[in-house]
């Protein structure tokens, strides 16, 4: 007898062929049939009028902390997500000293908006070894998940101190090298790293990895190679070209590995930027690399604020501002001079892309703390200035000011239009690319990503046909699940892990964005509900049934080489000198 049986639905395996209505027999974990099946079952769902899929993959989360106070790893299984990889951007929190555990929790509460009282009573700080913190959270999950090993832990733990402003001795390097190896050895999915000026620490300098050498980068990169299953994720920086297309290019060959990059923002009047960063790829794939875009496929909705610096520290001249304690950083803000150069200097040309970001009267006050501020939400700064009679920019430091520097603003969401979400339905079919940036389990003041799937599936597919069901359901499964080579998933394929959904095509979709005061010591995050998503398997076990969990906790904890299989470049060379 089977387990489950998924009854009369509409069966969209993932490898992009047209869909078919049938059947879909589960037992022991695996997809027993798919088609016509006729054996009884324990559990019968009828799936009428019914979209079955594989479940979601998201490549791109930064759950390594939720995951010890939230099993489900919300809000990901509610929208269809079966799948994640964590670690990114070199944050992971293994391997982990008692020194290191302290910079550590307070760069993740900076850098990727993890409230810090969350941090230090939802997570226990105490292991060390990489294989100690995977074991931790065996049997406590409802997806499966696999660890990036973080470039910015590494450093801290045999650096210290030296991990921000020095580069690494010999000795230093080779220790990192060592640690790495065994962190790889224990299931580690690969190798992370950052070295985007929008990645800053606690204290407002720039997180370990970007005061690595070039040398550094290739030979911690290059170690992946002798471990099967691993692979590459990184973030080469803001407005870069082609030097940094090479140096992932470099990355890729020294490593065998494909190089997934951190982030494709396409939307109308960026153009020019999208074609040059994907010809990343082609200019890795002639030197026999691989060098894949992850892309976000929506309008990034962002909130930023005075007190974390988040985005803000990216400007020229900026960063040193939240290196300030609060109160010197109050004082230096009350200063009309000190205003002034802040806002020249965000505006020039030294600032790059990010001074495009620096048109303060297109500002909206967002999220305020101070109930005698209400009534500036969602309000923009230029028409505020307007009535105070003062400049844009001098009208939203005072609002910090006003609000402790708590106050989030909203700066335009660019890529709206009907052009920007053609150009999104293109690059979703490019090989060069892999759906995702949902960072789930970040930013969680900051952004609505996480929803990347339902998106994808309510906005692209059934709102605005840019893109096949079938095409669609490839690009969130088997395009992600072959990038990282994770065995047998990402497919509905007899004997393959039954990771299934099962969604209804004319409801699916997200929900409105609001806060959620459910984190460790009350703190809250911004978050949104999916339509549509009616049942969410993960092998073989049903997590969320009709938007609700179930308390089952079947996710497996990935370990590479034994859940993953080795993805190797086109000719697997070596770098350019």
């Amino acid at each position: 007898m089977l387990d489950v049986v998924i009854r009369n639905g509409t069966i969209v395996d993932g490898r992009g062929t047209p869909s078919r209505r049938g059947d879909l027999g589960i037992r022991d974990g695996r997809i027993a049939a798919v088609g016509e099946v006729a054996e009884e079952a324990a559990t019968s769902i009828d799936a009428s009028d019914r979209v079955v899929a594989p479940g979601f993959i998201d490549v791109h989360t930064h759950y390594d902390a939720q995951a010890f106070w939230d099993g489900t790893l919300s809000p990901s299984p509610y929208h269809g997500v079966t799948t994640v990889m964590a670690g990114n951007c070199g944050f992971s929190i293994a391997p982990l000293s008692p020194e290191a555990g302290p910079y550590l929790m307070r760069m993740l509460a900076r850098v990727e908006g993890m409230p810090l009282e969350s941090l230090e009573v939802g997570v226990p700080w105490d292991w060390t070894s990489f294989g100690d913190y995977l074991s931790r959270l065996e049997g406590r999950l409802s997806v499966n998940a696999g660890f990036m090993v973080g470039h910015s832990a590494l450093r801290r733990v045999v650096m210290g101190d030296r991990a921000v402003g020095e580069e690494a001795t010999s000795e230093e390097l080779a220790k990192m090298v060592d640690l790495l190896r065994a962190s790889l050895a224990e299931g580690g999915m690969g190798f992370s790293s950052t070295i985007s000026s929008t990645h800053n620490d606690a204290e407002g300098n720039p997180v370990p990895s970007r005061h690595a050498s070039r040398e550094e980068m290739l030979t911690l990169a290059r170690q992946v190679r002798d471990f099967p299953g691993t692979t590459i994720e990184f973030l080469p920086g803001v407005g870069w070209g082609e030097e940094e297309a090479r140096y992932m290019a470099d990355l890729s060959l020294v490593a065998n590995r494909p190089v997934n990059w951190n982030v494709l923002a396409p939307a109308s009047g960026n153009e020019e930027m999208v074609e040059a960063q994907l010809a990343a790829t082609d200019l890795a794939r002639r030197r026999g690399a691989e060098v894949i875009a992850l892309t976000v496929p929506q309008p990034m909705r962002i909130r930023i604020n005075l007190h974390s610096g988040f985005l803000f520290d990216a400007f020229h001249g900026w960063a040193p501002l939240f290196r300030m304690p609060i109160e010197e950083r109050r004082r230096f803000l009350r200063d009309p001079a000190n205003r002034a150069r802040l806002d020249a200097d965000a505006r020039s040309e030294k600032s790059g892309l990010m001074r495009g970001l620096a048109r303060w009267e297109h500002f909206v006050v967002d999220q305020v703390r101070s109930e005698s501020l209400s009534d500036l939400r969602g309000r923009s700064i230029g028409e505020i200035a307007k009535e105070r009679g003062q400049p844009p920019f001098d009208t939203l430091v005072e609002i910090a000011l006003e609000d402790d520097l708590q106050a989030y603003f909203m700066p335009p969401t660019l890529g709206t239009d009907d052009a920007s979400w053609a150009i999104r339905g293109r690059v979703w079919q490019d090989d060069r690319t892999v759906i995702g940036a949902s960072d789930a389990g970040a930013h969680l003041d900051m952004i609505d990503t996480f929803a990347f799937s339902t998106r994808v599936l309510g906005t692209g597919v059934r709102e605005r046909g840019l893109i096949a069901l079938e095409e669609a359901i490839r690009q969130l499964t088997d395009v992600p699940a072959r990038l990282y080579g994770l065995k047998e998933r990402g497919r509905l394929s007899p004997g393959w892990h039954a990771d299934v959904v099962v969604f209804d095509p004319d409801r699916i979709g997200i929900g409105e964005t609001y806060t959620k005061y459910d984190l460790p010591a009350g703190a809250g995050r911004l978050y949104a509900d999916a339509t549509g998503i009616e049942h969410v398997f993960a092998n073989g076990v049903e997590i969320i049934r009709r938007g609700k969990d179930t308390g089952n906790r079947p996710g497996a904890i990935l370990r590479s080489g034994r859940d993953t299989e080795t993805v190797e470049v086109p000719k697997g060379g070596g770098a350019e000198s």
